[in-house]
């Protein structure tokens, strides 16, 4: 299968592509690199350093799938510059969708979020509740969401909510609530709770990946969005999980964040979708890298730092 990977060069496509090589697709990557390109060499691979507004339809020449990922990530980075926040989460993404209609494509899978909910206080947070997003970057992803189902019609449209994302990936992020813990207990053997008793669901790298694998191995499944989160935990035992692995001081301040939300993912798990991954594994797996000294800090595993010093918010 021919598949166009958007912000393949991020955080999560730095391993979906080379899962996705490995089921031997032929893919092309378009990704503005503002964090770099980690993706291996592959004769079955384009990789194209560009904007999604600068896409044109020769770049979905042939493509069957579009797995679009490209965004401005997270609740920070957003507010940096809300009208390019808008311009790259909504606009870029109904530029997308147009272009992958004029080129007959079969299937888009779009990355929301699932903080798309904000604050609720069931137990079980399932796709049919409202959404009622809090921040600027919640907003730009529910609205990217209905964008991408007025498109329906033309071809089959999966939103994919994930959780709280854990796990190494060649591009790091050390702005993320598992890997920051783990980061913080590595280095300061201390580890800065805002808050606590917020609940935030969480997905490990590998398994979000194989997400995505899973609608375009089964294209029979219908158009929708899809919950993927499997480890509902506060942010207080988030900590807690950490420090039995890297014994640290947990020091709590007050938070200004209130979303709390249990992602329930019975509907991705119906579909026939089994997660293989932990927090635990993520927790070690990072561990690891740290220890072998193949993962030191860098300011392009943190967005809003980074986003700053390429002048990416102008």
């Amino acid at each position: 299968m021919k598949i166009l990977v958007t912000g393949g060069c991020g955080y999560v496509g730095s391993r979906l592509v080379p899962r996705l090589l490995q089921d031997e697709h032929t893919i092309t990557v378009i990704d503005a690199q503002w964090f770099g390109n980690y993706l291996p060499e592959s004769a079955n691979i384009k990789i194209i350093k560009k904007k999604i507004s600068e896409v044109d339809l020769a770049d979905l020449n042939g493509t069957e799938s579009v797995i679009h990922l490209a965004n401005i990530a997270n609740d920070p980075s957003a507010a940096l510059n809300p009208e390019l926040s808008w311009n790259v989460n909504v606009l870029d993404t109904l530029h997308l969708l147009d272009l992958s209609k004029r080129a007959k494509i079969k299937h888009f899978l779009f990355s929301s979020s699932g903080s798309v909910y904000g604050v609720k206080s069931e137990e079980r947070v399932t796709e049919d509740l409202d959404l009622v997003p809090i921040s600027l970057y919640n907003k730009t992803k529910m609205i990217a969401e209905r964008v991408v189902k007025s498109y329906e019609d033309s071809f089959r449209c999966i939103s994919v909510r994930p959780a709280t994302v854990c796990g190494w990936s060649p591009r790091m992020r050390l702005d993320v609530l598992i890997n920051m813990f783990v980061f913080q207990a590595f280095n300061n053997n201390e580890i800065k709770v805002m808050g606590g008793d917020q609940i935030r669901p969480n997905i490990h790298i590998d398994d979000l990946s194989d997400v995505f694998v899973h609608f375009l191995n089964n294209p029979h499944l219908k158009s929708g969005a899809y919950n993927a989160g499997f480890e509902n935990l506060s942010v207080k035992s988030a900590a807690q999980t950490v420090s039995k692995v890297i014994p640290s001081i947990i020091k709590f301040e007050k938070s200004d964040d209130p979303r709390s939300y249990r992602l329930d993912s019975k509907k991705l798990l119906d579909t026939g979708f089994t997660p293989k991954r932990t927090v635990q594994g993520a927790i070690e797996e990072i561990l690891h890298m740290l220890d072998q000294k193949l993962l030191v800090d860098d300011e392009r595993w943190h967005t809003v730092k980074r986003m700053k010093s390429i002048g990416a918010i102008q």
